[in-house]
């Protein structure tokens, strides 16, 4: 690559700089990264999504490794489809392309697979296989999804939010990240349902960037009242745990939901079904925040008429499909950091 070409391949124009974004070798539960690592990947995803084209060959002859134990629709396809837009490629592996399940440990074959691929990006069950792989790889491992963690979806959703209240910020860089943080100090994040691995990112998520969060749940299926109390401890930023959908969504800027029954939970579905049944996300829980423009968040697949109306999903104000729509630009963020490690921000 000749000397005017940046990590990206692309020509610096006078006002570029080339920095390192991230100091992890590799994604697990965002813990990995502080504020402004975390804020400067959601402007390099912005960056990406305005400007598609100016790293389409940014990832040219790099492969990533896709390690499925739990299928998707959405992962899958958002990070097969942004390492071809990034001009790499991606390559699929389901548990029966791997010897895992004829005795081979997980550390052998993260040792394989980091000669022969550039990142590893793996969904699976329980997140201690994930820090198996990661502690044994020469090559940056993310977490697609495991039971107690979906960081990925995190960054799509905290993106999806910068575009809402802070539109002009997140696709400038004059005020830097900290016009970014004033902004989202202001926004107040409801999760209403299980607390499950959605609701243990999104916690750390918001509290990394500043957002004030509560959390509805019923009893028996709260979070975990010490991330909770870490999360405040480590970012200042304030948590609020209740079993009532209505005290949390009080002032709510957003509110979130997600499935009662997540995979692996099919045979508790018509438990969960009566255990959650007043923790719906309708037309009386939004008109509950008394502010007029709350957003509605859902990380999907959606199970319309149970955790979310089927009017408030289809309503104007519900960002589910920008959400989903934003795995892809922040992923091929994420992709372009670890991979890459030195970025052009302009």
């Amino acid at each position: 690559m000749g000397s005017d070409e940046g990590a990206f391949g692309f020509g610096l124009k006078p006002k570029s700089r080339k920095v390192s974004l991230l100091s992890a070798d590799h994604l697990l539960t965002l813990e990995e990264l502080d504020r402004s690592e975390l804020l400067g990947l959601l402007q390099l995803a912005a960056e990406v999504k305005k400007s598609p084209k100016q790293f389409h060959r940014s990832l040219a002859g790099r492969t990533l490794g896709m390690i499925f134990a739990k299928p998707s629709t959405r992962t899958r396809v958002s990070f097969e489809a942004g390492m071809n837009q990034l001009g790499g490629s991606g390559v699929y592996l389901s548990s029966k392309d791997l010897q895992l399940g004829r005795g081979e440990t997980i550390s052998d074959t993260s040792k394989v697979l980091s000669r022969y691929v550039d990142a590893v990006m793996i969904r699976t069950f329980a997140h201690s296989d994930v820090e198996e792989l990661a502690a044994a790889s020469d090559v940056p491992v993310i977490n697609g999804l495991t039971d107690d963690w979906h960081p990925c979806q995190i960054l799509a959703d905290l993106l999806t939010i910068c575009e809402v209240v802070a539109p002009d910020e997140i696709i400038s860089k004059d005020g830097g990240v900290d016009a970014i943080a004033e902004k989202l100090a202001d926004v107040k994040l409801a999760y209403i349902g299980d607390g499950n691995n959605m609701a243990n990112s999104l916690m750390v998520g918001a509290g990394i960037v500043g957002i004030e969060m509560a959390v509805a749940a019923p009893s028996g299926f709260q979070v975990d009242k010490k991330l909770a109390a870490r999360i405040e401890k480590n970012y200042g930023s304030k948590v609020t745990l209740t079993d009532d959908p209505i005290l949390a969504v009080k002032g709510a800027d957003f509110i979130y939901t997600d499935v009662w029954a997540s995979m692996g939970q099919e045979e508790e579905h018509a438990k969960r079904v009566e255990v959650f049944a007043g923790f719906q996300v309708n037309e009386k829980l939004v008109k509950a925040t008394g502010k007029k423009n709350t957003k509605v968040l859902h990380c999907l697949p959606a199970h319309r008429g149970e955790e979310i109306s089927a009017g408030i999903m289809d309503a104007d104000d519900a960002l589910v499909w920008d959400q989903a729509e934003n795995r892809l630009h922040a992923q091929k963020a994420l992709l372009l950091a670890l991979i890459l490690k030195d970025v052009i921000l302009r």
